[in-house]
């Protein structure tokens, strides 16, 4: 594993800039996820990192070495797809063995062999090795293509989207399953994503990006605390920040235009009345759906509130983030 860095990384397709100038920092052994909706600049980084595209300007080192001309054999570098990606035809055992028979890596086979064992004892897949690919859940066969790159010991590991086309359950398993795996392994892992709970629970650190510019990189925790732009605080948090004018509360700091309210940052018993529209008991928490002078507005609540739709409750911020006309972040 290696401690990859990309130094104003700049790729264009014809008019449109994919990725903008990007600096960052993938150390060794971390989990780095990368945040934002389509369009943001993700599968193209993944892309740059792994040679399968080449920056029109800047820099991508493993550890401290440029590596832009070098080929994606050369750089030694796994990628997972959204897709399974599965040869349909092999048994698991092949497909987990099929990177190693490369002509270039010429892994001999009691080394295949040994290493195929080894990461189906990880992925809890050891009974699965003889099914055909075909046979396997959708669970299974994303396990087998994480597998594959497993296999490799690559410099780095990259994964684009893997989990977004399993069913929720599948997802939260996968999640925990992922995150148990690349902390044993100490791997070096770049995820990209655009769900937010993928963020939240697997990464050391996220990078938030924003039509292909990083605009915020940290640990989770810091990101969802101090977000530098109202883009960035709407891409953390479930449920969502509430935007609202900066002046449906008195205090507001001068240049204020907008105030963030996550939900649990709204005090209950003083301040303005708020109507109560909806509740939703969702057994470890509930949610308030309260209107303010014509804003919707979600908070939390006791869990056993008896709160009803009709109800007045008073409300004031707490820990507010405040926003200019442009979206920065104002201190």
């Amino acid at each position: 594993m290696v401690d990859v860095v990309l130094r104003n990384v700049t790729k264009s397709f014809g008019s449109t800039v994919a990725v903008d100038g990007m600096t960052m920092t993938v150390e060794n052994g971390a989990f780095v996820v990368l945040l934002g909706p389509s369009g943001a600049g993700k599968t193209t980084t993944l892309c740059l990192i792994s040679g399968l595209a080449h920056p029109d300007s800047g820099d991508i080192l493993f550890d401290g070495r440029s590596v832009v001309e070098s080929s994606p054999a050369q750089r030694n570098v796994a990628m997972v797809f959204q897709s399974y990606s599965l040869y349909p035809h092999m048994n698991v055992r092949d497909n987990l063995a099929f990177p190693l028979r490369s002509p270039i890596l010429k892994t001999p086979e009691d080394e295949i062999t040994r290493k195929v064992h080894e990461v189906a004892e990880i992925l809890q897949i050891t009974h699965k090795l003889d099914s055909k690919a075909t046979a396997l859940s959708g669970g299974e066969m994303q396990r087998v293509s994480i597998g594959r790159a497993l296999v490799r010991d690559p410099s780095i590991h990259l994964m684009d989207e893997p989990l977004s086309s399993l069913d929720a359950k599948l997802r939260a398993e996968l999640r925990v399953e992922l995150k148990r795996i690349q902390a044993g392994l100490g791997a070096t892992l770049l995820y990209v994503t655009h769900d937010q709970i993928e963020a939240m629970t697997m990464a050391t650190d996220v990078g938030v990006l924003d039509n292909g510019r990083l605009v915020q990189f940290g640990s989770p925790r810091e990101i969802y605390v101090n977000p530098v732009s109202l883009h960035v605080a709407r891409r953390l948090g479930l449920p969502r920040i509430n935007v609202l004018p900066a002046d449906l509360f008195a205090g507001a700091p001068s240049g204020a235009s907008t105030i963030g309210l996550r939900p649990e940052h709204i005090q209950h018993g003083e301040g303005k009345p708020a109507k109560v529209v909806r509740i939703e008991h969702l057994g470890d928490e509930t949610r308030l759906h309260l209107t303010l002078d014509g804003h919707s507005i979600i908070t939390l609540t006791d869990v056993h509130t008896e709160l009803a739709p009709g109800d007045t409750v008073s409300i004031q911020p707490r820990n507010a983030l405040y926003f200019d006309a442009t979206g920065n972040r104002i201190a």
